[in-house]
């Protein structure tokens, strides 16, 4: 048996097929244009005219929703949770985020993650925030529990998570030696600048390839230093995330790291907390009140404590705020991700690759979405 979807407006990822099908059980078997399409014996056709496929959204910067957080270190919650991003969401691939809290409530997190990953295959990795920043832009994150980088702490986690850290934001200025680099690069883990007073200076000696929420929680670049900020934007080969819900960035920065970095080196990401889905009201985070009012969730500082932000919207947005294609949101959305993480069966759509993949109508409605080829 094979699902076939017809006559739709299809992104793969490298190309565009302006009437299309494609066909798939748990990997993509066919895509391609309609008049190359031959009924097979086993196929479950629909008819899908008018609407546009993507590939699946790979988010990896994400600590929570639907009332549920990676730090909870539950791994049933975690699976719940992910259940709610791919089906509201478009999310098919997911980094269960963490946040600077001690080293036993992370351990915790990474037990459950590694549990969670074996139940819902959606859950591709574990991305690392903290505990090893700066107070100087500790952002959201409580700042008892900051740490300087710490090889032996970070290994114990990893052998905890069952290796699925690929991703860890850190403050490259608060680490002593290279010796945490190294052995980040050596295990596969993809160093990220975040909640850093880094200088440009101490930027080019770092080893990271990705930077943290662009604009956010870092060293601003300013005329005589171009600190975290400055150096992202300069530097062609750095990764860059991008929270696109108009708040943590307005719409005309968004559009400034667009022009300079091009779709090719930005990622979005939600950097959603556990009161996604839940509408206005009070939630929480990492044991701090958040207060969540007109899709921005706050400390009572005022300071932004993660977003609200749903993928499908930060797909959109990117669109609006910078006027790029559909084919370049796709690779802000999905592509690059996989790229960069080496998810190699994950980003496109093409033969072989699992079938994760989501349905929009023309409003940018989403209508369904496919993970390994099931409808979520």
């Amino acid at each position: 048996m094979a699902t076939v979807l017809t006559h739709a407006e299809i992104y793969t990822g490298q190309t565009v097929i302006k009437e299309g099908f494609i066909r798939f059980n748990q990997q993509v078997l066919a895509v391609g244009e309609m008049d190359e399409f031959h009924l097979q014996a086993g196929d479950e056709v629909h008819d899908v005219m008018g609407q546009r496929i993507v590939p699946g959204f790979i988010d990896v910067h994400s600590h929570g929703g639907y009332s549920f957080d990676t730090m909870d270190g539950d791994q049933n919650k975690l699976v719940a949770m992910v259940e709610e991003m791919t089906k509201n969401e478009g999310i098919t691939s997911y980094f269960a985020t963490t946040m600077t809290q001690s080293p036993e409530n992370i351990a915790q997190a990474m037990v459950a993650a590694h549990a969670a990953a074996q139940a819902n295959p959606v859950i591709q990795g574990v991305h690392l925030e903290g505990p090893f920043i700066s107070p100087v832009f500790k952002g959201a994150q409580p700042e008892e529990y900051i740490q300087v980088p710490d090889v032996t702490e970070l290994a114990r986690w990893q052998e905890l998570s069952g290796g699925m850290i690929k991703l860890l934001t850190y403050a490259p200025e608060q680490a002593p030696d290279t010796a945490f680099e190294d052995y980040c690069l050596a295990n596969g883990i993809v160093l990220s600048v975040g909640h850093s007073n880094a200088t440009r200076a101490q930027m080019k000696q770092s080893k990271a390839s990705h930077v943290t929420h662009l604009y956010n929680a870092q060293r601003e670049f300013k005329h005589r230093e171009p600190g975290v900020t400055g150096h992202a934007l300069l530097e062609d080969h750095l990764y860059c995330e991008m929270i696109a819900d108009g708040f943590h960035v307005s719409p005309d920065m968004i559009k400034l790291a667009y022009k300079l970095k091009g779709p090719h080196r930005i990622d979005l990401v939600t950097d959603s907390m556990r009161a996604k889905g839940q509408g206005d009201g009070l939630s929480e985070l990492g044991g701090q009140k958040v207060i969540v009012k007109d899709k921005q969730a706050r400390l009572e500082s005022g300071n932004l404590a993660g977003s609200v932000l749903t993928f499908k919207d930060a797909f959109v947005n990117i669109m609006q705020f910078t006027g790029c294609s559909i084919h370049d949101a796709v690779q802000m959305a999905s592509v690059n991700q996989a790229r960069e993480f080496g998810l190699d069966r994950k980003g496109t759509l093409e033969v072989g690759k699992d079938a994760d993949l989501n349905v929009f109508d023309i409003a940018w409605n989403l209508k369904a979405t496919y993970t390994l080829g099931r409808q979520a």
